[in-house]
Parts: C-alpha cells; sequence; structure tokens
C-alpha cells in the first residue's frame, strides 16, 4: 500500500479513496512569464504520483488549475501592451510554453485543467454561501473571508494567528477588520465580470477551493503543491471550504520541497532565476527529469551544472544498460508482475514509502548486473521505470559539436605544439580544451 507524508499531521499515511476512485488537485501556474525550474520539480514530483496511483490501479481524476486572472498577468499586459486587459494575451503564450515544456520533461496532462476565467460564477457562488454563513463580509465593492469564524485558521502551517503577520504576504488594507482577513473579491469599477458585490474579479485563494469543489464537491483525497504555498494559499483554501461545506478539506496535504541555486532560494531579483527553456536547451529533459528524481519530492534540491553533469553521466549509463531489452511504448508491466520477484518487490515498496525515489534509484544501481542476467528481469524493470519514473531510456542525440573561434584558435596551437614536439605545451592545452568540454583525440603521426 502506498504511504505519503500529510504535511497537516507530519506522519506518513496510507493512500486510501472510495472504491479506488482518487482526487487529485495541484496548483497550477499563472502563466504571466516563463516557467522555471521549480515548476518543473513540482509537476515532475505530482507527475511521479500520479504515475504511480494509476499504476496501484486507482482510478485517479487529476485536476491542476491555470490562474489565468491576476494581478501579475494585468501588470505584465500592462507593461507590454499598455492595456491590461489583454491579460489573456500573456496567459495564452505563457501557458503554450509551459505546455511545451511539460510534454518535453514527459509530464502526463492531467485529467482536466480548468482555468479561472472559466470558473467566475462557480467563484461568485462560493462566496455568496461564505457571506450567507457569516465567514465573509463585503465593503465597497470588496469581499473579505474573516478569519476569526473560522477557529482552525493556522492548523495547516501550525502557526498561532498572533504570529502570522511576521513575514506574512498580508495585503494592507485599512478597510479589513483584521489584517489577517484576505480577500475573496476584489472590486473593480469598470471591466471584469458583474458579482452581487458590483464589477470584479477573483482572489487568489477562492479559485482554487470553487474549482476543487466543482470537480470534486466537498473534499479532497490529495491536495499537492509546493511548500511554499503552505501559508497564506492552502491555509487559506483549507479555511474558505470547511467554512462552507463543515467537512475536512482534504484527506491528505502533499508539499514538495523547493529547488535552490548557489543555496539560495531562485529569485529574479537575487539574478539566478532559472526558466524551463533554458536547462532543457542545455540539457535533455529527460536528464533534468533524472535529476530532480535524484531527490526526494520533500527535500530542497540544490540545482547547479556540476549536479547536472553528473546526473547526465549517471542517466547515460542508464540508458545504456536498458537498451537490450528497450521498448519505446512498453504495455506488459503490471503491479502483479512486479510482486513477483523479491528485487522488483523492493523497487514497488521504495517507491510506495512515500515516494523514496533516492532509495528506488540505490537499489537499482546496485543491482544493475544481476537485472541484466534475466532477460524477463530486464525487461520487466526497464517498462516500470519507463511507466512510473516517467524516464523513457531512450538513446540520447549526440550533441552538436560547435567550435568558437577561441576553442579553433587552441587546437592550432595545440597542432603547432605538436609539430614542434613542445609535448608538455601540447599537454597543457589538451588538459585547457578538456576543462572546456571538449576531448581531443590524437591521429597517429
Amino acid at each position: 500500500m502506498l504511504h505519503i507524508t500529510n504535511t497537516m499531521t507530519g506522519k506518513k499515511q496510507p493512500v486510501q479513496a472510495n472504491n479506488k476512485n482518487l482526487s487529485l488537485y495541484v496548483c497550477g501556474i499563472t502563466p504571466y512569464a516563463s516557467a522555471h525550474i521549480g515548476h518543473g520539480r513540482c509537476y515532475i514530483s505530482f507527475d511521479l504520483l500520479f504515475r504511480l496511483l494509476t499504476f496501484l490501479q486507482y482510478k485517479v481524476t487529476y485536476c491542476r488549475n491555470i490562474t489565468d486572472i491576476d494581478d501579475k498577468l494585468l501588470h505584465a499586459a500592462e507593461a507590454k501592451y499598455g492595456d491590461k486587459m489583454r491579460y489573456q494575451e500573456i496567459a495564452t503564450y505563457f501557458f503554450d510554453q509551459f505546455k511545451k515544456q511539460m510534454s518535453l520533461l514527459n509530464i502526463k496532462n492531467p485529467t482536466v485543467e480548468p482555468r479561472v476565467t472559466e470558473h467566475i460564477q462557480d467563484i461568485i457562488a462560493f462566496i455568496d454561501v461564505l457571506i450567507e454563513k457569516g465567514h465573509a463580509y463585503q465593503i465597497d465593492g470588496d469581499v473579505y473571508f474573516a478569519i476569526n469564524t473560522y477557529p482552525a485558521y493556522g492548523s495547516l502551517s501550525g502557526q498561532k494567528t498572533e504570529h502570522m503577520l511576521a513575514g506574512a504576504r498580508v495585503e494592507v488594507n485599512d478597510k479589513k477588520k483584521n489584517p489577517l482577513d484576505f480577500v475573496l473579491w476584489k472590486g473593480e469599477q469598470t471591466g471584469f465580470w458583474p458579482s452581487p458585490w458590483g464589477n470584479g474579479r477573483p482572489g487568489w485563494h477562492i479559485e482554487c477551493s470553487a474549482m476543487a469543489a466543482h470537480f470534486f464537491g466537498d473534499r479532497l483525497d490529495i491536495h499537492a503543491g509546493g511548500l511554499d504555498l503552505i501559508f497564506p494559499h492552502h491555509e487559506n483554501e483549507k479555511a474558505q471550504s470547511e467554512s462552507r461545506f463543515g467537512v475536512s478539506f482534504a484527506d491528505c496535504w502533499m508539499h514538495n520541497g523547493l529547488v535552490t541555486v548557489n543555496h539560495e532560494k531562485m529569485s529574479k531579483s537575487v539574478g539566478n532565476f532559472i526558466t524551463l527553456e533554458e536547462v532543457t536547451a542545455t540539457y535533455h529533459p529527460m536528464v533534468v527529469r533524472y535529476y530532480f528524481l535524484t531527490f526526494h519530492y520533500k527535500a530542497p534540491a540544490e540545482f547547479n551544472n556540476e549536479g547536472l553533469d553528473s546526473a547526465f553521466k549517471t542517466y547515460e549509463r542508464l540508458v545504456q544498460w536498458a537498451s537490450p531489452v528497450w521498448n519505446k511504448n512498453p504495455s506488459n508491466i503490471t503491479c502483479s508482475i512486479m510482486k513477483k520477484h523479491s528485487l522488483t518487490q523492493k523497487l514497488l515498496s521504495a517507491l510506495c514509502d512515500d515516494l523514496n525515489t533516492p532509495a528506488f534509484l540505490g537499489i537499482l544501481f546496485e543491482n544493475l548486473k544481476l537485472i541484466t542476467q534475466d532477460t524477463q528481469l530486464h525487461q520487466t524493470v526497464v517498462a516500470f521505470i519507463q511507466t512510473v519514473l516517467g524516464l523513457d531510456l531512450a538513446a540520447l542525440p549526440e550533441k552538436e559539436l560547435v567550435l568558437t573561434a577561441e576553442i579553433k584558435d587552441l587546437i592550432a596551437q595545440r597542432e603547432k605544439a605538436r609539430a614542434l614536439k613542445d609535448w608538455k605545451k601540447a599537454d597543457a592545452l589538451r588538459e585547457l580544451l578538456l576543462a572546456k568540454g571538449y576531448v581531443v583525440q590524437d591521429k597517429k603521426q
């Protein structure tokens, strides 16, 4: 049985579902800029979960939303076009980019991928119920959630309300009854959507509660996202949904660790912001996927060229090991087949223990030689890696060799040194070329 860590309790718990029908909701992107490596890490983690649940024969409905109306989109449209109402053009452009990167990383499409703008009436109806129940209030066209009406506020993040103001993303607004009350509906005098409170648009947190309710009713089996969403986003979702329905919103909350670059949180202001498009242009997407799978999904992932270079070598070794039995479309792998051999049982158990990919890879590499001694076992393990880990194990394409003027000059210098039998200088130039990623193979003279 699959066990995963519930952020709410900090403990591993078995995944249980009614007749194996399971709801999975993962917070999606706000497409106002290019998707970055943090997005890649997040959606690889929950793609692995989706694949494993499906392999274990759960009937999974996987919902991943698109926040296509947001302050950041409006600001991006204003900056690019001088017209904030062209925000949908920004959203469409960057979402199309995002989809291409997800495909390159072999991340499966979710079952449903709703846009916020498609669910405005669901959002309005949700807010209306919260007002009727006394959990929300209206001021000058804006609507706010009153956190004092929800005693469990802070239970997901483990924070007490008196300590939340420090470091919290709280909007400064003198109209609010409590500084921690958060906006459900933002009033706008012109444009956007009509509502009982006047024209406006939804706040950030309400969208996920409303769309989760639309597709799954009053509760979810698993709600997932990045660690940075625990507070305030998921805390606020939990408050809204439980205030409306009176039942626990999610049976299990799941969060992946953040990506760091040079041991710092990735940030445009720090200058260590890396897009998926940039990294997949330099490294094969399967190497990027493998790299992230070498970390446990809950752990921080330090992203650097040294790690990616090492991952390339290891993944290349894995590809070569798989090549004798590789099948582009493996279809014969099942859970019952994985349970027939003690080694495949160990591999499956590692993943079923909170998606422990480092343990899985450790067992795999310790037994590569043993696995190749049994063709059927070899086929089974390769097919499982392709199907569940999402690593296609296809041969990596040869990189096109580009010789810059600098490299051509170094090669010419070395040829001259060899002609003069200056072996010391030739060796030094060879090492310099190697350090720049160029291996020189001499012809016999």
